[in-house]
């Protein structure tokens, strides 16, 4: 983290610590429903804190994001490890599939970040080493039960919170809950029955990257 609270320096005091929480859950309620355009003192003033005290101990923006994203990593990383204890492999992935939506779908300020925000490209990168090698294991079990068409690959899985994600934008005002028919769509294209290959070639690490980015 960049600030010195998670550093091994010395632990903050007791009200200090207890300010620092109530500034992390003001900002995750504030982001959430606003984006990431929300300011240090429209945070003080939902913490209940003086703004000295959110900017001592978040001094920049990106601090701030970074701590909040952090739990969200750690958040997706947990569902993607409860659904690997689902029996049916195939149910696993819908479930994950499904809970990182309703992450996206619940939370602007993650949404954002999601897309290729300024703020949001290297905790992207960071996201991706923590939840990738459980989402290969998810995706591994279903293809090997014969549950998921063999030519799908982590990378085709990547582009589904993109798609989607574009779907929770545009219909937000019109229907919130059209993303779930939007994803049912996307997850039957997934299922051996669909037999024609899959056209072009998944993107690789560094087009995947590009492709967050642009948006």
């Amino acid at each position: 983290m960049s600030t010195g609270d998670h550093c091994g320096e010395r632990p903050l005091r007791r009200d200090a610590e207890r300010n620092r929480q109530r500034i992390l859950a003001a900002a995750a309620a504030l982001i959430a429903e606003h984006g990431l355009t929300v300011s240090h003192d429209q945070i003080a003033r939902a913490a209940d804190v003086a703004v000295g005290t959110v900017y001592r101990r978040f001094p920049t923006k990106p601090s701030l994001i970074q701590a909040l994203y952090t739990d969200q990593v750690h958040a997706v990383v947990t569902s993607a490890r409860a659904a690997l204890q689902i029996t049916d492999p195939w149910q696993g992935l819908v479930t994950f599939m499904t809970t990182i939506m309703q992450f996206q779908a619940e939370n602007r300020g993650l949404r954002e970040l999601s897309n290729g925000a300024p703020d949001g490209l290297a905790l992207a990168a960071y996201a991706r080493t923590q939840i990738a090698p459980v989402v290969t294991e998810l995706l591994t079990r279903a293809r090997q039960a014969g549950a998921v068409r063999p030519d799908v690959t982590e990378q085709d899985l990547a582009l589904v919170p993109i798609m989607i994600g574009a779907v929770i934008h545009s219909a937000r005002h019109v229907d919130p809950q059209l993303w779930h028919r939007a994803l049912a769509i996307v997850l039957d294209g997934l299922r051996p029955e669909h037999a024609a290959p899959l056209p072009g070639a998944a993107p690789d690490s560094t087009q995947l990257a590009r492709i967050i980015s642009q948006q």
